[in-house]
């Protein structure tokens, strides 16, 4: 499942880490922004590298929202559902996702582009209501917004690590 070179790259990033178990969600990440999720077969291959049974992985994976153990659209969407975004207008934000995707919470678009997941808060509720995608922040949502923001990333690769991104 893990090419020679992806286990060097593992072992490099566990070998930051006081011990081989305390990079577990590290190492997870890591399949997860190569592979859009952590499959079992990454478990299985994790497990030998940080010298962990893949249960224990699992029940690490599991406790984490934002570590996907079953496969995921292309691009993820995480649309907050705190307290804050809640009045300011979610129903609305998930309303169009809805309307414009097809999908409610925790479903992905029949074409695989797209996973609508709640979060409990992404830290913007002075711009409320708010969503990423992928690793773009955007705020002040409105039915507009969100339709560009989704053309915006239709038919595009998933780009990783380049952080959170305000609109206006």
């Amino acid at each position: 499942m893990l090419s020679a070179e992806e286990k060097t790259e593992l072992s490099e990033l566990i070998g930051h880490s006081e011990t081989d178990r305390a990079a577990c969600v590290d190492a997870m990440n890591w399949v997860q922004r190569r592979y859009g999720w952590v499959s079992d077969e990454h478990l299985q291959a994790l497990a030998g590298l940080l010298k962990m049974s893949a249960e224990e992985l699992d029940s690490v994976a599991t406790f984490y929202n934002l570590i996907f153990r079953r496969e995921v659209g292309r691009h993820v969407i995480l649309v907050c559902d705190s307290i804050s975004c809640w009045i300011c207008g979610t129903d609305g934000v998930l309303g169009h996702l809805r309307q414009q995707l097809g999908v409610c919470p925790g479903e992905t678009s029949a074409d695989g582009e797209f996973t609508v997941l709640p979060v409990p808060c992404l830290g913007y509720c002075h711009r409320a209501p708010c969503m990423m995608v992928d690793d773009d922040l955007h705020v002040n949502l409105t039915g507009e917004k969100i339709a560009a923001v989704l053309e915006r990333y239709r038919g595009a690769q998933r780009i990783v690590g380049t952080g959170p991104s305000e609109d206006e």
